[in-house]
């Protein structure tokens, strides 16, 4: 190693995003890939909730009527599923909108997101929500099942459900989510890298791989 050489500089990387939305999963993964393949890069990931859905009753509403309140019906609801679905395989993602049978509220999920960060396991945990939601069918709307999900990750289910049937960090998810709007963010995910440069959407990893870069470049700059 050359002791000589400066300190590589440590991005941040902001993630502003909903665990119900399938393009934030879609946008997760592609963003990982990108990572994965930049072992030179040193970077922290914040977890930033937004809600696409914030009128959503707390315990969440049957799929169906969720659909047709959104879409205005299944069928649109499926052939944009069906879009969605394709482009996921290639990312290694099986969604299973099928097996959803109610649309939660992603107030709780975002909340336990914001308790696993002090423990270090917030990025794994997006993962399984994900992939709990989406794969498996499974409601993150239930205090239980999040609870399991944390347990699954590594964190003490018990001490998570008590975090749960608390009110911490609900004002933190809402205030999140108004800031977000106030920056100008009405669609997810979106990626702040360095607190200066942002993208929409669920990106290439060529596209998300160029930002870091340009960050990169500033950050060692300064």
């Amino acid at each position: 190693m050359n002791v000589l050489a400066p300190p590589r500089a440590r991005l941040a990387i902001e993630v502003v995003h909903d665990l119900v939305c399938p393009w934030c999963f879609l946008g997760l993964r592609r963003l990982m890939r990108t990572l994965r393949r930049r072992p030179d890069l040193l970077f922290d990931i914040v977890w930033r909730p937004f809600l696409l859905n914030p009128d959503m009753p707390r315990a969440g509403m049957p799929r169906a009527d969720y659909l047709v309140r959104k879409f205005g019906g299944e069928d649109r609801a499926k052939r944009l599923y069906g879009s969605i679905a394709e482009i996921g395989r290639t990312e290694g993602l099986q969604f299973r909108f099928d097996r959803i049978r109610r649309t939660p509220s992603s107030v709780d999920a975002h909340r336990l997101v914001r308790w696993a960060a002090q423990y270090g396991r917030s990025d794994e945990l997006v993962e399984a929500l994900f992939s709990a939601h989406f794969t498996d069918g499974l409601d993150i709307g239930d205090v239980q099942v999040l609870a399991a999900i944390a347990m699954a990750c590594g964190l003490d289910g018990p001490e998570s459900l008590r975090f749960l049937a608390s009110d911490a960090e609900i004002d933190s998810v809402h205030s999140e989510n108004l800031r977000a709007h106030r920056l100008g963010i009405n669609g997810v995910p979106c990626f702040v890298i360095g607190g200066r440069h942002a993208i929409a959407g669920a990106q290439e990893p060529e596209v998300i791989e160029r930002l870091l870069d340009v960050a990169v470049v500033e950050a060692e700059e300064t």
